[in-house]
Formats: C-alpha cells, structure tokens, sequence
C-alpha cells in the first residue's frame, strides 16, 4: 500500500510540474501583453503591468483587430463543420458499402497523406484564378473537405465502435441510408469528430501561407495575416502590442481545446454507459 501511495504521490506531482510548464509560457504571454516596451525590456516578472489600454490602442490604430478575429472564426468554423460531415459521410461508405476499387480508394488516401498540402499551392491558386475566386473564402474552405487523414481516422473509429446489425436493423425498419447514418453513425463519432475537430479547427485558425496567397483585399485578411504584416509597421517595435495581439489570437484556440475536450471524455462515458 505504502509503494501504490507513494507511486500515486509521484505521477501527481509530476502532472502538476508539467502543468506548470505548460501554463508558463501562456501566463508570460498575457502578464507581457500588459506592459509597457520599456518593462518588457528590463525582464519577466510575475505582475501584470498597467499599460493594457495603450498596448491596445497602439494596435488597433495600425489594424483592424477584430475584423480579422471575425474573419479567422468564420473560415476556421465553417473548414471544422464541413471536414467533420463530409469525412465522416465519406468514412461511412467505405466502411458499410461495397463497390469497385474500394480498396484502391482507401489506398489513395493513404498516399494522399504523405503529400505535403503546400505543394499543391501553386495549383489551388491556378484553379481558383481561373474560376474566379480569388480574394474570396471559398477556396480556403471547399479544398478543407477533402480530408484524408480525417476520413483514415473516422474509418478506423467506426470499423472498432459500429457493428453492421445495427444498420441491418434500421434498414429492415425501413430507415434510409441518410437517416441512419444521421441518426446512428454521427453520434457514434462525435468523440472522433471532437478529437479532429480540435486540430482542424487550430489548423485552420494558424493557417498562413495560404490566405496569404489567396486574399488581396485587406478586409478578408485572417488574423495570422494581419499579424504577419504587422512585422514591418511601427508596431513591431511595440512588443506590448505584439504580445497583445498573439494573446488575442491565441483566446478561441484554448477555448475550442477546452470545450472539446470536455466534449470528448463526457462522449467516451455516454459510450461506456450505454454499452
């Protein structure tokens, strides 16, 4: 009892330690966003500062802030919903239907996997030019649907979690295909939705180059776009309202991770519960 106790004290002290690690650069980052340039300069300390208000005034008079925060979130959310239906409606056939080159089809998403999204670049924004959507949201978000490694994921959950009597069941009660797969398979992937919908939403959300490729009008810019032009402005030399402006970016990131996590562990319970 006495090795189980100590064992126990050990693994919670070790947890807490690297909470602490974790949660100090986010600390840094928010007590920094507070102070004035000179403060910064002289070092880290633990106080907040007092110089918040003219940190913030100093960066909104050089960027609109918060029409960028507004143009990340809608970018961001709408890539997360429509990755999550369209993979998993994709996942669903590949697990319960069988057709010609399925196998074929599976395999071409794993070598899809390994091909770095960049290079296809250049050809996004050939495509995009030539059906006139440049300087629009559209292809930052339609290319999002195609997600191989979201449908590898959601098929691999449903091939362990779904048993196929249960879709026999619904069809011989006559549900179709679309009812059961909005009824049946969706809330059996929401902890695999959770669980991709956190990294494809922070993805999305720090996605750079290709806004930066894609957008031309400075009200359409993302966030990390704005942040990006900062770096030749006076503000740059205002690291008060450099660190203010990655705080405010960095905010939906937690709180998406922390919604969905929660989300996931009360999912995994329900699971256990009903089975």
């Amino acid at each position: 009892m006495k090795k189980i106790t100590l064992l126990k004290a050990f693994i919670y002290i070790a947890l807490t330690v690297l909470v602490i690690i974790c949660f100090v650069p986010f600390y840094m980052m928010i007590v920094n966003a507070t102070r004035s340039n000179s403060e910064i300069l002289q070092g880290f300390t633990l106080i907040p500062g007092s110089a918040i208000l003219d940190n913030y005034q100093t960066l909104i008079s050089y960027m609109d802030v918060w029409r960028g925060f507004t143009n990340s979130l809608i970018v961001a959310v709408s890539v997360t919903v429509l990755n999550a239906y369209f993979s998993a409606l994709t996942a669903f056939a590949l697990v319960v239907y069988e057709f010609k080159w399925k196998n074929i089809i599976f395999v071409s998403f794993l070598v899809m996997m390994m091909v770095p999204g960049q290079l296809g670049l250049l050809g996004l924004y050939d495509l995009s030019e030539a059906l006139g959507m440049l300087d629009s949201y559209w292809p930052l978000i339609i290319p999002a649907i195609a997600a191989p490694f979201t449908v590898f994921f959601f098929r691999q959950y449903l091939i362990t979690t779904m048993h196929t009597s249960i879709l026999e069941a619904g069809r011989i009660d006559g549900a179709t295909e679309l009812h059961m797969f909005h009824r049946i398979v969706l809330p059996l992937l929401m902890p695999a939705i959770a669980t991709m919908g956190i990294f494809t939403f922070i993805g999305s959300w720090n996605n750079y180059i290709t806004p930066l490729v894609i957008l031309r009008s400075p009200e359409l810019f993302t966030l990390p776009v704005m942040m990006g032009a900062l770096r030749g402005s006076p503000v740059a030399m205002n690291l008060g309202a450099m660190y203010l402006g990655i705080a405010i970016s960095v905010v939906p990131i937690m709180i998406a991770f922390l919604f969905l996590s929660r989300y996931i562990i009360s999912s995994i319970t329900a699971g256990a519960i009903k089975g």
